[in-house]
């Protein structure tokens, strides 16, 4: 990783996935892990929370990064109609959210937040997804591969759900788990202004 003298950001994710899509977008950061509740409050809208998550995850950043340096933040859920997809807590869990996608489409909102100590910044990106049908045996075999445990809607669309997916609108990167256009532009307006 880089030294404190070229880095650029931190980022305040465990994410492998975010990790990969910000290095794609080929800034030098360094990684900042968080313990950040993510409870949804009950009469909050699924886009006001999502927005939320990654501000607070942003904020906590800048109040710990060793550096006046911007922190990037991000958070990704899945929406069906008023149901709110998060990780899934075991099978039972997993099987009830993938039913529910089975054959329909839904929302992926992801927020990216990019903050300092005086500011913070967040762009919501929404993503219309379409899944094919899936049976009771696709669903308990997926399971079994141990990639739906620990991301939003039981699903990753990266890896073998992307078969699962009949139809996508909007930012495939968004789905992965940051927007890279959204994100760079946040980033470049930064350092457009700290140069």
């Amino acid at each position: 990783m880089a030294t404190h003298h070229d880095v650029q950001l931190y980022l305040a994710s465990g994410s492998p996935r975010r990790r990969e899509l910000l290095t794609q977008l080929g800034y030098r950061f360094e990684l900042l892990k968080l313990d950040v509740p993510e409870l949804r409050g009950e009469s909050e809208k699924p886009q006001d929370y999502v927005c939320r998550l990654a501000r607070d995850k942003a904020m906590a950043g800048a109040n710990v990064a060793p550096a006046a340096l911007p922190v990037l933040g991000a958070d990704t859920i899945v929406v069906l109609g008023d149901r709110v997809l998060e990780k899934p807590s075991d099978l039972l869990d997993a099987k009830d959210m993938l039913e529910a996608l089975s054959g329909q489409v839904h929302q992926v909102m992801t927020a990216v937040a990019l903050a300092t100590a005086e500011r913070c910044d967040v762009r919501l990106v929404t993503t219309n997804v379409a899944f094919r049908k899936l049976d009771d045996a696709e669903i308990e075999a997926y399971w079994q591969t141990g990639e739906p445990c620990d991301k939003a809607g039981a699903y990753g669309i990266q890896g073998i759900a992307g078969k699962f997916v009949s139809r996508i609108e909007g930012s495939y990167s968004a789905v992965v788990g940051l927007p890279l256009l959204e994100t760079d532009l946040l980033i470049k307006h930064y350092l457009a202004q700290h140069q």
